[in-house]
């Protein structure tokens, strides 16, 4: 029998931004309001030092109600998975008490790109009915130097076909802010042994 096993994980927030939680708007009534709070907050992440240049929040999409908060926790956890939008939704589904968050209201998933490879399967099974993001493309990957992983070409439209509504651009322009800055810095990059995106031809 080996021993020495570990046996739990724990992904919490970083401290900045658990001490600003009570300084969060209770609602944000539009796409550009919560886009706005998830720059911010993408922002100082990589600032801090604890993760990479992303943030997402869970919102209800009637009503604005921030739901859940999220940023990349990967370089302060030590651990790969803890990725914006899985501390988002997870953090969510603790906080609501069920794993489908589209089961009894219809909630929104609000993320500074379109999700990462692994980021794209948890969205696809958390059961949030509303994707929303600053923007698509190659561009994360040009300024950040991040390994995004393989996502489909028609990767909205497989959302749409499981009944998750996809709004993209939104804010476009200051998620590319973000990600220029950090991409100019001396921030770590974590692809996997140093590796960067894979360059695509058409």
């Amino acid at each position: 029998m080996a021993h020495g096993l570990a046996t739990s994980v724990t992904l919490s927030l970083p401290a900045w931004l658990v001490e600003s939680i009570p300084g969060l708007p209770e609602a944000l009534p539009t796409h550009e309001s919560q886009m706005a709070l998830v720059h911010r907050l993408a922002d100082r992440n990589w600032r801090e030092g604890g993760g990479g240049p992303f943030a997402a929040i869970v919102v209800d999409a009637v009503t604005g109600e921030l739901v859940s908060v999220g940023v990349n926790v990967v370089l302060g956890t030590g651990v790969s998975a803890g990725h914006a939008e899985v501390m988002a939704l997870t953090l969510a589904q603790q906080r609501l008490g069920v794993w489908d968050l589209g089961a009894e209201r219809d909630l929104a998933l609000v993320v500074n790109w379109r999700p990462c490879v692994q980021c794209y399967g948890a969205t696809l099974w958390s059961g949030v009915r509303h994707l929303v993001v600053a923007g698509e493309g190659p561009e994360l990957e040009r300024l950040t130097r991040f390994d995004e992983g393989p996502v489909v070409a028609d990767w909205a439209q497989q959302f749409e076909a499981r009944g998750i509504a996809v709004t993209s651009d939104v804010l476009r322009e200051e998620a590319l802010a973000v990600y220029r800055a950090y991409g100019q810095s001396a921030a770590t990059v974590y692809n996997a042994r140093g590796a960067g995106p894979i360059e695509h031809t058409p």
